[in-house]
């Protein structure tokens, strides 16, 4: 899953304008707003071809986090 994890960090990187996105630092602490958090969201919604509600845009705060939600939904479409 490693793969997974360095296609999502490049995705944010190229959102955020950052060159590097640490695992566990917060993306408020990059400097990523709310409106870089929502094209984040949109993005990994159509690479992954999930569908992330509001109320669990809270979790995708850092690379981890978001990784942790993205298996967890495309885990619950598989079984789906």
């Amino acid at each position: 899953m490693s793969n997974m994890k360095e296609e999502l960090r490049a995705l944010i990187a190229e959102i955020a304008e950052k060159d590097e996105i640490p695992d566990d630092v917060a993306f408020k602490d990059l400097g990523i707003d709310s409106m870089m958090g929502v094209e984040i969201v949109a993005a990994i919604e159509k690479k992954y071809q999930v569908k992330i509600e509001d109320s669990e845009l809270v979790e995708v705060t850092t690379l981890n986090a978001s990784m942790a939600l993205v298996q967890k939904k495309l885990a619950v479409a598989a079984v789906a």
